[in-house]
């Protein structure tokens, strides 16, 4: 009955909305994880994997291999791929792009050795080891649930995120053109070195993305900066304006008034627009069943026209 319970557990885990495509190249419908690593990956990332070595990463079946309790508890300390990605993806180079389910197994072998065993795309001087299942930072280990996965050691002295961002990019209105008659819009979010990207939306100056990013924070955090783009196949994509996102009301809001999953719904914080900010609108932080949430509407700067919609969503690590 225990294991029963164990293996529901880990396939709840891969039923949340970022686990249901590969951690790696984004194939719907992944039924492979790396244990160790906390990702769930498809068949043709999994043969990558394998070929790293166990001691990189532990490959098992979701639905074919028995799974050790430890291995399970490991996959939900992490919390799946958005959490993972937000330390192996931090700092990917600007353009450069992931392998895509239709990429050659060249291509995702190059990446998948990149980010994991060479460990690329995090901070340089920082390493993740991995030990008894799951993963900690090279140097000391400070463990609260999730924390063992952003609590890092480098030269230049401790890096510690203090939570993740989620932003739902819900929608944009009356955007500029950028092609003859309308623009393919898509937004990418910069947080520190971070960044995130939606969807490209053809022809359409009021897109409807729908579209859920995550960024983890660093404790010494910035402003959120937003921009929109207009994708050309044959030239560089032109910018669609740009808007920035002050974090600080929301955060500190939500550390002032403790677990939100203890209050009842209410106003904890706001916003105001000013001069000084893109803000189309004040904008309230709420509890909103157990979550701190704050929706944003931003009027885009160094730009002719356009607003964005956004919900944002505060994760602190100790939940």
């Amino acid at each position: 009955m225990v294991w029963y319970d164990m293996t529901r557990k880990l396939r709840e885990l891969l039923q949340k909305s970022d686990n249901r495509i590969c951690a790696d190249c984004s194939v719907p419908d992944p039924k492979w994880a790396s244990a160790n690593i906390g990702v769930f990956i498809c068949l043709k990332c999994c043969c990558v994997h394998r070929s790293l070595g166990t001691h990189v990463s532990k490959v098992l079946s979701v639905t074919l291999d028995q799974w050790a309790d430890d291995e399970i508890n490991s996959m939900i300390e992490v919390g799946g791929n958005s959490y993972a990605n937000a330390i192996y993806e931090a700092f990917l180079p600007e353009g450069y792009h992931k392998p895509h389910p239709d990429s050659s197994q060249e291509e995702r072998a190059d990446f998948i050795r990149s980010k994991y065993e060479l460990q690329e795309f995090l901070k340089p001087s920082l390493r993740l080891v991995s030990n008894k299942g799951s993963l900690e930072a090279t140097g000391s280990r400070k463990h609260t649930g999730r924390m063992s996965l952003f609590l890092l050691v480098s030269t230049a002295g401790m890096v510690e995120f203090i939570g993740i961002l989620k932003v739902k990019v819900i929608r944009g209105t009356k955007l500029a053109v950028r092609d003859l008659i309308s623009s393919d819009p898509y937004v990418v979010l910069t947080l520190g070195q971070q960044k995130a990207n939606t969807y490209v939306i053809k022809r359409n100056l009021n897109p409807v993305w729908n579209e859920e990013l995550k960024l983890s924070v660093p404790q010494q955090y910035g402003p959120l900066k937003l921009q929109v783009f207009d994708h050309d196949m044959l030239s560089k994509d032109d910018k669609m304006g740009d808007a920035e996102i002050d974090l600080q009301p929301m955060i500190s809001a939500a550390t002032a008034f403790g677990d939100p999953e203890l209050l009842a719904d209410m106003q904890i914080g706001k916003w105001l627009k000013s001069p000084d900010n893109a803000l189309a609108r004040d904008s309230a932080v709420n509890v909103i069943g157990g979550k701190v949430k704050q929706e944003v509407s931003l009027r885009l700067q160094n730009v002719e026209s356009g607003e964005v919609e956004l919900e944002l969503e505060w994760i602190p690590l100790n939940q």
